[in-house]
């Protein structure tokens, strides 16, 4: 009797990409496809899929490759659980962007295997995906390498010191909700469409933090969201107590964007879960936001000069200087997951305010289960 393979995702715009995925996967097996319903897919990425469900099901149940097709009835991150109960595969198979430890903790209760792929094209293609597809956007990630909260004046009037970015081309779909900008990224295809123009950095930066922030907004996106996204490569934006930095260093050596891209990998915690409150118990004062700071100014310098070892434990430290200001970005789940990493990782923190989005890791070499990030270079 053939083995019984399970896959689960979004699987809009049909492209080469998910068919290789499909024919990979089936070699462990009969492939069964768990599609995430127009409901979820929009719960969880905030925008509707561009074919609906009932195209998507059409479609993937008519590659070769696919034994059977559904639309998962649950919802959520694990919206596949109860098919995936009643099928009882042998294999789960999921792609490196697409693993989460839910997702491995459910196939060990169960006694599934559970496989983590490479994302690769067929021989001869290009690689695909649903992110490039989408009207070739080109718009940029960021995320903040130490010293976040310190763009907040309630933070920084404490103390003064940077926050460190680094501006990332969208290689995947990155989570809403997780950390990644994805709102003020929002903000700046409504202002210029699929990328960033060319133009002053500082002027567009400082155009798109007041488009993300207009009057009447009660709680300010910190202007690190902006820089982080407008400026290629790496930014050091310098806060004394006020939204706008006093000054910002740039910088996009190539040696210096590879060491940082080189040793960054990104587990998935999913999306922010709902009625999440980062600001609730929080203590403020110059000793907590001090130790932010000076950790965040060791990271750069770390990065200066391409010690990774320094590199990881200033990025531990800054995170422990962020949990002693916000408890609410540790928890049960969060520590698990860094227990699970920490023989292979230097440092390790959170991407934005915690409670959902990515487990950012440093380590000099390859994380099984992580995902790579891509440096955002200058463009012509």
């Amino acid at each position: 009797m053939a083995k019984k393979v399970f896959v689960s995702g979004c699987f809009d715009m049909l492209h080469s990409g998910h068919v290789e995925f499909f024919s990979e996967a089936a070699k462990y097996g009969d492939l069964y496809v768990a599609l995430g319903s127009d409901k979820t897919v929009f719960e969880l990425k905030g925008r509707l899929p561009v074919n609906g469900e009932q195209e998507r099901l059409f479609m993937v149940r008519s590659v070769s490759s696919v034994k059977d097709a559904f639309i998962s009835r649950g919802s959520g991150i694990l919206d596949f659980e109860t098919e995936l109960r009643e099928i009882m595969p042998d294999y789960f198979v999921v792609n490196a962007d697409g693993h989460i430890s839910e997702k491995r903790d459910l196939c060990h209760e169960l006694g599934i295997q559970y496989i983590i792929s490479d994302r690769k094209p067929h021989p001869g293609f290009d690689v695909r995906s649903t992110t490039e597809l989408r009207k070739r956007d080109y718009m940029p990630y960021r995320i903040d390498l130490a010293g976040g909260w310190l763009d907040q004046p309630f933070v920084s009037k404490h103390y003064p010191g940077p926050v460190v970015t680094i501006s990332l081309e969208p290689t995947l779909a990155f989570n809403e909700r997780s950390g990644m900008a994805s709102s003020t990224r929002r903000h700046a295809q409504d202002l210029w469409g699929s990328k960033i123009p060319l133009g002053d950095y500082e002027k567009l930066a400082k155009v798109l933090f007041c488009y993300d922030n207009p009057p009447g907004t009660e709680v300010i996106s910190g202007s690190q969201d902006s820089i982080g996204l407008v400026f290629p490569g790496l930014a050091y934006a310098f806060y004394e107590g006020q939204y706008w930095p006093s000054r910002i260093e740039h910088r996009v050596d190539e040696s210096l964007l590879h060491f940082v891209e080189s040793s960054i990998y990104l587990v998935s915690l999913g999306p922010r879960f709902e009625n999440y409150d980062v600001l609730a118990n929080t203590t403020f004062d110059r000793e907590r936001a001090k130790a932010l700071a000076d950790a965040a100014e060791a990271h750069w310098r770390a990065i200066l000069d391409r010690d990774i070892a320094r590199f990881g434990q200033t990025m531990r430290e800054g995170f422990n200087a962020q949990i002693a200001m916000f408890p609410n970005m540790m928890n049960e789940r969060v520590a698990v997951l860094i227990d699970e990493y920490r023989d292979f990782a230097l440092g390790w923190k959170l991407s934005g305010a915690g409670g959902g989005g990515y487990l950012i890791l440093v380590a000099d070499k390859p994380i099984p289960g992580a995902v790579s990030v891509l440096a955002r270079r200058e463009s012509d």
